[in-house]
Formats: C-alpha cells, structure tokens, sequence
C-alpha cells in the first residue's frame, strides 16, 4: 500500500489495478503544481502511452486547487468546493487519457512554497520509488509561477536521491507559465504532439472549473502549440502541427553538484549574448 504524508491525498486508479502494481508498471511521469497542468506540459507522455500496453502515464498534483479563479457559476464557491471541484475534473481527465494512475497530494500552494518542506518532499521519493520512470516532464525552471518552480526544485533533489540506475533517461521541464520560445534553437527540446489533437483539445476542455471560470486555457494551450510548431523554424516548412518546448533537466539529476539557479541561469546568459551578438553584427562604425 502506497502511504503519503499528506492523510488527505488522493490516488486515483482508473483502471483499479493494485495500487503498487499500478505504480510499478509506469514508464512516464508527469510532475505539475496544479490540477490541469499535466493537461498542458506533460501532454508528450500522455499521448506516447495512450492505448499502448507496454507504456503507462502516471499523473502528480501537488496542490489542492484551493485559490483558484472563480467567476460565472462558480464565482460563490468557497475554498473547499472548489477543491473537491477540480479534484474530480482531473480525475476525469485521468480516465479520458487512460492514466495507470493521478495522486493529488492535496498541499495548500502555501505550503509547498516553504522551501524545505519534508512532507511534500517526501511524498515525491515515495512515488518515484515506486513507479522509477523512464521519462519525467514537469515545470520548467524559468517558469514566472512561484507554486511551479516550487514543485520542480524538491523533484530536482528528490531525483538525485534515487540510484544512479534508477534514475530516468529523460527528464523535461516544459512551458506553462512562460513560454519556453526564447531558448536557443539548439537547446530547446522539441516535443511532438501532432498524433491525436482531438485528445489535446479534449483533455483541457475537462477543467470546465478554470475555463467556464474565467480563463480561456482550451483556446491558449491550442494556440501555443500550433505557434511553436510554425515558428521553430524560419527556413523549412513545418513537419508538425503541435508542439511543446522543454528544458532538459537531465543534467541537473545526473550531477548533483550543479547549481539549479546557475544552471536555468546559463539559459539567460546564452539567449542574451544570442541577442547581442545578432544586433551587434547590423551596427555599422
């Protein structure tokens, strides 16, 4: 039995297969601070084991969706409603994308930004113990949103911790809040997510709590990723109609001596000399 600290957490099985046995047959994890942000940045491992019997996408909420934006019919929600609101729409969006399971931690966003916090920290070694992925797409680093960078620097640690040979073979922080564009081309991870755009367009139109309330993130998510797909390359005709830009965080898990801050860091320093040096070579004497 998976136990987390958190006594109001929830694991949602879609499928009911034992819960070890659930998390032990994963292959791809998704990391997200709040319910619909698998929907958004880890919609490359959902569609890669969608219907597939050899690969299984496991879904992580760490948050219980209490601040919420709130207008229409939910606009006299309480906290508490909402909570139960968006937990059930994401395990619905589970269901839908076929998830081998969802946990939703159920951490207050105040919580979780307490750097340090051993509960959460906790739970995350638990699950990564028991489903060792081969891929992990969480937050990226330069993301603006205090809660996501929140969630990705305790799974940075947690990660190291595992053994070398357990550790995945990849991991991406990919964009939600901050687009992910300014990247060098050569250092962006470009992930393809043309095969089932109904399922794209499908799975975030499930947050009806985020979209009736107040926030148009089906027509933004859609729009994003038909942009990246277009403008990632100036001089060839486009070979995808959808796509994500990432970070690669790999080597942040692979050498626990970087600095996560120099590291996300580095992406800055190069993207400012791309662009000083491009301006540089038009200005004449």
């Amino acid at each position: 039995m998976i136990q987390f600290a958190n006594p109001s957490a929830d694991l949602f099985i879609p499928d009911d297969f034992e819960p070890s046995q659930a998390l032990d047959r994963i292959t791809h994890l998704g990391v997200g601070a709040h319910q619909d942000d698998l929907e958004v940045m880890a919609l490359h491992g959902i569609l890669a084991c969608y219907k597939q019997t050899e690969k299984w996408f496991g879904g992580v909420t760490v948050t219980n969706g209490a601040g919420s934006s709130r207008i229409n019919e939910y606009a006299n929600y309480t906290d508490e409603q909402m909570q139960d609101v968006r937990a059930e729409e994401q395990r619905k969006a589970a269901v839908v994308a076929e998830f081998g399971f969802v946990a939703q931690l159920g951490y207050p966003s105040s919580t979780v930004k307490q750097p340090g916090n051993s509960d959460f920290a906790a739970d995350l070694r638990t699950i990564l113990s028991a489903t060792k992925p081969e891929v992990v797409y969480t937050h990226n680093l330069a993301d603006k949103h205090d809660t996501h960078v929140a969630v990705v620097v305790p799974l940075i640690q947690a990660l190291r911790e595992m053994p070398a040979e357990e550790r995945p073979a990849e991991v991406y922080g990919v964009e939600v809040w901050r687009d992910l564009n300014w990247l060098l081309d050569d250092e962006k991870v470009l992930l393809n997510l043309t095969s089932r755009p109904n399922l794209v367009r499908g799975l975030i139109s499930i947050f009806d709590s985020q979209i009736s309330g107040g926030k148009r993130y089906d027509l933004a998510l859609e729009g994003r990723l038909r942009s990246n797909a277009t403008f990632f390359d100036s001089h060839a005709v486009d070979d995808m109609n959808l796509a994500s830009y990432a970070m690669d965080l790999k080597p942040l898990v692979v050498d626990p001596s970087l600095n996560i801050a120099k590291y996300v860091d580095g992406y800055v320093e190069r993207f400012r000399e791309d662009v000083r040096s491009r301006v540089s070579r038009f200005i004449g004497d």
